[in-house]
């Protein structure tokens, strides 16, 4: 979804939500468009929720809340769906899964994450799609069965996060990002360059432009971080920063 199309949705379902006082939501949105969303609500003041239907989702819908509304009151369940599906004689991946469920005509923004464990599979969707969905049975050349599961039922994903700290004389990128990936700044320099860099989910070609605290950085082939923190200086005046690595 192109930029501006995807602000002016954001606009219409936060004035929409403040006008009927009901709570409006998006489809499903891949991590870049939630960060624009997050982003242009922190400046708008909408009151905005992102939610993929289980722990760390990386697709996500926006919901926009009523003002009477409190987010501890809000239960997912009542707007997001869930199902299993269960593969026989094989085990298909998450593209094969992928393809097949948009093979049946079923638009992204209608699709949350697909979670594939061994010859399981946990699909979070639109409740508008579940029926549709369920008659799915066959990924690929693999029969399989599916069924409604609770959102509480799909198993939260298995990921590796370790804690660093390093630190910089400056919050310029390729600093953090020689620091963050363990890397020469020479060398993280020239994969910024070369594109192999995204800042926030879009890529950055820009050595020098400035990194914050809730910045999220993936180097192709090297994996993902988020800056959580920094804070004290070493005996050289150099900044600790603290991330998260997830591998």
């Amino acid at each position: 979804m192109e930029n501006n199309e995807l602000i002016r949705r954001a606009e219409d379902l936060s004035e929409r939500c403040q006008r009927s006082g009901v709570l409006t939501h998006s489809g499903f949105l891949s991590p870049a468009e939630q960060y624009k969303i997050e982003t242009w609500a922190g400046r708008s003041g909408a009151r905005l929720l992102l939610h993929g239907g289980g722990e760390a989702c990386e697709r996500a819908a926006a919901f926009f809340l009523p003002d009477w509304m409190e987010e501890d009151a809000f239960d997912p369940a009542e707007y997001l769906s869930a199902l299993r599906l269960t593969a026989y004689y094989g085990e298909p991946g998450h593209r094969d899964y992928l393809g097949a469920i948009l093979g049946m005509g079923i638009g992204r923004e209608w699709l949350g994450d697909i979670r594939v464990d061994g010859n399981l599979a946990y699909v979070f969707c639109m409740p508008s799609v579940l029926r549709h969905l369920l008659g799915i049975e066959q990924v690929g050349r693999v029969s399989v069965k599916a069924e409604e599961l609770p959102l509480s039922a799909v198993p939260a994903p298995k990921r590796e996060v370790k804690e660093l700290s390093f630190s910089v004389m400056s919050m310029r990128l390729d600093a953090i990002v020689a620091g963050l990936f363990h890397l020469s700044r020479t060398e993280a320099a020239r994969l910024i360059e070369a594109g192999f860099l995204q800042l926030n989910y879009e890529e950055c070609l820009k050595t020098d432009k400035p990194v914050r605290e809730g910045d999220v950085l993936s180097l192709r082939g090297a994996g993902k971080g988020k800056i959580t923190g920094t804070g004290g200086t070493s005996r050289k005046g150099r900044l600790f920063v603290y991330a998260e690595l997830y591998k």
